[in-house]
């Protein structure tokens, strides 16, 4: 199913972004390399705050989602596998954010933006190609080991394909479904509705339909998740 997007959501998002920006790259994650963000955003009328869950699909054949699609709160990723802070982020809070997912409270969409161009693309394309072989999260913190991004360089079709042979994966296959053009149009549909939802910068977030942005504390995160938890039930 194809998410709404409510109008007034972008404005939402990017007036984060350009708050958060303001206090320090540390808080307001990695900016877009191009485009520029509006210096000055109005803010949406109270009563017209959008519904952000409409962003979840909750789609059972979700390759890149971990969590029953029943889960009382998902947790919406916005992410780009050449952004520092998300490697970080995937690195100390991922694995806090897993441990709900066991519990069944919990259900992670992963969404790749891509906002830094053809190389971020391509690891995007491999991570779902790894997804089609069930192992999209191993293949995923393989590219964020130790909580630190690749080179450019290392996220070549060369260099992804051979990530992909040591985790064990049948590395023709992989090669087939990274080109596919069924990979492409879910990358490209992710990375549009990241973009829809004013999400130029990475990481962005939305848990229980409450946007995050930048790699925050962990207890930022612990903390919302309980609260989504505490209105979900």
């Amino acid at each position: 199913m194809t998410p709404v997007v409510v109008t007034g959501v972008a404005a939402l998002l990017v007036g984060l972004v350009v708050a958060l920006t303001q206090t320090g790259p540390d808080a307001a994650g990695e900016p877009a390399p191009t485009g520029d963000v509006p210096a000055v955003i109005e803010e949406p009328e109270q009563s017209a705050q959008p519904d952000l869950t409409s962003a979840e699909r909750r789609d059972p054949d979700d390759p890149l989602a971990a969590g029953p699609v029943d889960a009382p709160v998902t947790l919406v990723v916005f992410s780009d596998y050449q952004c520092p802070f998300c490697a970080r982020w995937s690195h100390e809070t991922l694995p806090l954010m897993m441990e709900h997912v066991e519990t069944g409270d919990l259900r992670i969409e992963w969404r790749d933006v891509n906002v830094f161009g053809p190389a971020s693309e391509r690891a995007a394309r491999a991570s779902y190609a790894a997804a089609l072989q069930g192992q999209f999260w191993e293949y995923h913190d393989a590219l964020f080991a130790g909580g630190e991004k690749r080179a450019e360089a290392e996220l070549s079709d060369e260099a992804l394909t051979a990530l992909a042979e040591e985790l064990g994966l049948d590395t023709e296959q992989f090669g087939t479904d990274m080109e596919s053009s069924a990979a492409a149009t879910q990358i490209d549909r992710n990375a549009q509705l990241g973009l829809d939802l004013g999400a130029f910068s990475t990481p962005v977030f939305l848990m229980g339909g409450e946007p995050l942005v930048g790699a925050q504390p962990s207890q930022v995160f612990a903390d919302a998740f309980e609260q989504a938890l505490a209105a979900a039930e």
